[in-house]
């Protein structure tokens, strides 16, 4: 039987994983240290016969006795709040602990999937964004310590496959969306749906020019698993290129919630990107792949999900995400 190794296996994409990954019939190793994910997004998994789960630092040596045959390296903070309470641990994920997966790999002769970013492309000059593009990043400012320690996570990885010949693939995800976010995390999609809960105005940073793109998980979900199971070791944009602005997004968050609150502004944080579009021709020519929810059906799902929240999940770490953006 196939076994696989999923760091970040209790955060909102890991835990999606190894869901994805039981029902492919493989056996799960889960592995986190739980400095961002939450034990309840796996509960579920814990019974099982094929799941197990090592609470771990793949920042410190990591040894998982017996075979693997695949690795999927989604462990690190991913929310812009993180990166002002734990820049270090941002930093030593991404190098270390990818140094680390790396040679684990190696050793078990696996095939490893690394999750890079869309924030490796910083604010960008080029738009959409191509995989070829190699980004427009400050490594100084704030944010450099998430979009750089991605980038060097795609160095390191290719360079143990030219030099190693191991097996690896890249994923750069951008702006992803569904069950088991934290509420308040920074993120512009779970913030718009914590402060309508909450009965708070929706916040928007800068002038709501700015644009994203939201890929539902079901959909990014599928696009990793065609990857890891493809022949690309060159990076691969995965997400939705269905680009809106976050002044009409927070209508649309409105609309969904039927809130009375209104939209107010605040400065832009430092090197904040103005525009993230994926331009998804290489997973569609090699992998056959394009997300097929609409960010209608997906937003649905995912404000039921909040919705039906206990109530001081609404409220969990909102202190700190009121004084992480002041």
């Amino acid at each position: 039987m196939k076994r696989i190794l999923i760091t970040g296996a209790a955060g909102f994409l890991g835990s999606h994983l190894c869901d994805r990954y039981i029902k492919e019939g493989f056996k799960v190793v889960g592995m986190d240290n739980l400095i961002t994910g939450d034990l309840k997004n796996i509960e579920h998994l814990m019974k099982l016969e094929n799941f197990e789960f090592h609470h771990h630092d793949v920042s410190k040596f990591v040894h998982v006795p017996g075979e693997l045959t695949h690795i999927l390296h989604f462990a690190s903070p991913a929310s812009p709040i993180d990166y002002l309470k734990i820049p270090i641990q941002t930093l030593k994920v991404s190098s270390l602990g990818t140094h680390n997966l790396l040679g684990l790999a190696l050793v078990k002769k696996a095939r490893i999937l690394v999750a890079s970013t869309s924030e490796v492309y910083g604010d960008p000059l080029v738009h959409p964004q191509t995989e070829d593009y190699w980004g427009n990043v400050n490594p100084v400012g704030p944010r450099g310590v998430y979009d750089e320690a991605k980038r060097f996570q795609e160095a390191i990885t290719m360079a143990y496959h030219t030099y190693h010949g191991l097996e690896t693939r890249i994923v750069r995800i951008f702006n992803t969306y569904g069950p088991r976010m934290r509420l308040n995390d920074g993120r512009v999609l779970p913030a718009f749906i914590g402060q309508a809960l909450r009965g708070e105005d929706l916040t928007i940073f800068g002038n709501g020019s700015q644009t994203r793109s939201f890929c539902y998980v079901d959909d990014l979900v599928e696009g990793i698993h065609r990857l890891l199971m493809s022949n690309e070791s060159q990076p691969v944009n995965i997400g939705n290129p269905s680009e809106i602005t976050i002044a009409d997004f927070a209508e649309e968050i409105i609309k969904l919630t039927g809130t009375k609150q209104k939209v107010i502004y605040k400065d832009l944080p430092v090197d904040d990107p103005k525009q993230r579009q994926p331009d998804i021709t290489r997973a569609r020519n090699i992998l056959g792949w394009e997300p097929k929810v609409t960010r209608q059906e997906g937003l649905k799902i995912t404000y039921e999900y909040f919705r039906n929240l206990p109530k001081e999940e609404l409220f969990k770490d909102h202190k700190d995400f009121a004084k992480a953006k002041a």
